[in-house]
């Protein structure tokens, strides 16, 4: 979650006070669902809730973003394992480049 967001919504959870076993948004899964489905259907893209997921894992991973911290912190996985599956496998194109970035090129 970008910063700017995190701040705003953690001055939300402040303003409502708002414990952690609280909804931060009380709708359940199906009305979610039904949300972002509609949105993508006007943007022309079929996405689902747990697409959003697998991407925002995929992009912090891309990113350097310790597994450990994926796995624990945004997807709340309790094995590291379900994490790896979760994100599949890299390119080798992917790999290159991470290769590249390491050796500083």
């Amino acid at each position: 979650m970008p910063e700017q967001i995190a701040k705003r919504v953690d001055k939300y959870i402040r303003l409502k006070n708002l414990s952690s076993d609280k909804r931060l948004f009380p709708i359940s899964y199906s009305t979610a669902r039904s949300m972002i489905k509609r949105l993508g259907s006007k943007l022309n893209l079929e996405i689902a809730p747990h697409g959003l997921r697998r991407y925002s894992a995929t992009y912090a991973s891309r990113n350097g973003i310790p597994l450990e911290i994926i796995s624990k912190i945004i997807l709340r996985h309790q094995d590291l394992k379900t994490t790896q599956v979760y994100l599949g496998k890299i390119s080798e194109s992917e790999a290159i480049r991470w290769m590249d970035i390491l050796h500083g090129k």
